[in-house]
């Protein structure tokens, strides 16, 4: 039964794992988003006006 001689899938499970822990993470990291959010201008320095409700409950 092939199924159960360990030699090449166990080389194939090392070397595949390398690959995803030493190649796939360096390039995800260096991954950038073309559009970098900024903080709404403005925002900080003027809080919003908040006014209570006049409305009665029941």
């Amino acid at each position: 039964m092939p199924q159960l001689n360990p030699a090449p899938w166990l080389s194939i499970l090392i070397f595949s794992w390398l690959i995803f822990l030493t190649i796939l993470p360096l390039k995800t990291m260096a991954h950038t988003f073309p559009n970098e959010p900024s903080p709404p201008s403005g925002q900080a320095t003027n809080p919003p006006k908040t006014e209570p409700w006049t409305w009665p409950w029941h």
